[in-house]
């Protein structure tokens, strides 16, 4: 029994360094382009990489902000200032930064996200995750545990997202010197004011 373990052990071995060695090689040819889209076997790792970036006891912590509605909306508009940018209002990271990242940001409303538990969920955003685009959110200024714990509270909440919601988020995206440009020219208009030319100082957004 014992030679039977060591001889699946060394099987499963050769097995994961063949696949490393051909994504190695593959990729030699090709680049490191994070144009290319991740093939089959970097999904994979990348799905055990986002599993295994929890440690074991961090899956058993219960989230200790309520469920309500007040959390839920305060949640919403960090969402929409702080990672809608990646995950898109909707969380499906169908947007421009999202698409582009190498692995692109994952849909936080399917299974590989909602099964993960609250803990897990929450370490994630406190610590990040290496070799991803997810940074640590935790220990950062104007951001505590419990933010991070609303925002487990929001990721729950994205399956069943409402059209209601995503524009009340849109008014709190960040906005780009060339949107808040096109929004001042807008009021001007509406208020019947002479367009002038606007400084880029006028517009410098923090």
């Amino acid at each position: 029994m014992h030679k039977l373990s060591l001889f699946l052990a060394g099987a499963l071995l050769v097995i994961v360094v063949a696949l490393l060695g051909g994504v190695v090689f593959v990729m030699g040819a090709r680049g490191f382009s994070a144009r290319e889209r991740p093939s089959a076997v970097e999904r994979w790792v990348a799905r055990r990489a986002r599993a295994m970036a929890a440690p074991a006891n961090a899956s058993t912590r219960t989230n200790p902000v309520p469920n309500s509605p007040e959390v839920l909306a305060e949640a919403r508009a960090h969402w929409a200032d702080h990672c809608a940018g990646c995950h898109a209002n909707n969380g499906s990271g169908d947007i421009e930064m999202g698409k582009r990242m190498y692995p692109p940001a994952p849909d936080m409303r399917q299974a590989e996200t909602q099964e993960m538990t609250d803990g897990e969920l929450f370490f994630v955003i406190q610590n990040g995750i290496r070799l991803t685009g997810m940074p640590a959110w935790g220990g950062g200024s104007g951001h505590d545990e419990q933010d991070s714990w609303k925002l487990v509270r929001f990721i729950r909440h994205l399956p069943q997202i409402t059209a209601e919601e995503e524009r009340e988020m849109q008014s709190l995206n960040p906005k780009s010197p060339d949107e808040l440009k096109e929004e001042q020219e807008e009021k001007e208009f509406l208020n019947g004011e002479e367009p002038h030319e606007h400084t880029e100082h006028e517009h410098h957004h923090h």
